[in-house]
């Protein structure tokens, strides 16, 4: 098989939720190769600690590539401690300036509880609207669903489940088996 016809590894949904001064962000358990479930239960969502200052930090896209992103972030704290703004800003000059870091092909959501960012491979770094973020192949159906549920009563991490639920139910690379992080601002 060519590698052009090679199918890509899909799924993911990732959605980060701010509400009533905490953060959670969730992400289910899929990975699919082609139409293929190759795993049920990863873990996309990750708390990261670099100086002391906690961190929680969901990934869409190739898991090799999250965990390079993953590791230069955790560097970028390192040396900006509680400045996540300005570590993410860092990380997007590299992601976009580097060679190596170009090729790779995968998203974040990262929050330290006061500031909720998504970091891109184009270089953005941006703080979504309406306090909610999601990316993946189910991305725009929990951000649907979230933004329908942010004014109701929920918790923030209701919320995020519940908009996680509808997701699954209409993207078929998105599954109910989810790791959620809470952190508070």
């Amino acid at each position: 098989m060519a590698k052009d016809e090679f199918p890509g590894w899909h799924g993911t949904t990732i959605i980060g939720v701010r509400k009533g001064g905490e953060v959670v962000i969730a992400g289910d358990g899929q990975v699919s190769l082609g139409e293929t479930v190759i795993k049920g239960t990863a873990r996309k969502v990750r708390r990261l600690s670099p100086g002391g200052h906690d961190v929680v930090a969901g990934f869409a896209g190739s898991t090799a590539d999250a965990f390079t992103l993953l590791e230069r972030l955790e560097t970028k704290l390192e040396a900006h401690p509680g400045q996540l703004q300005r570590a993410s800003v860092e990380l997007a000059k590299d992601w976009r300036t580097d060679k190596y870091l170009q090729k790779l092909e995968a998203m974040l959501i990262v929050t330290d509880g006061k500031t909720l960012l998504v970091i891109t491979g184009a270089g953005d770094v941006l703080e979504p609207e309406h306090d909610i973020a999601a990316i993946g192949s189910g991305g725009n159906y929990a951000l649907a669903a979230a933004r329908g549920l942010i004014g109701s009563d929920r918790s923030a991490e209701q919320v995020a489940r519940d908009a996680m639920a509808i997701a699954a139910d209409i993207c078929v690379y998105t599954n109910g088996n989810l790791t959620v992080e809470a952190i508070k601002g």
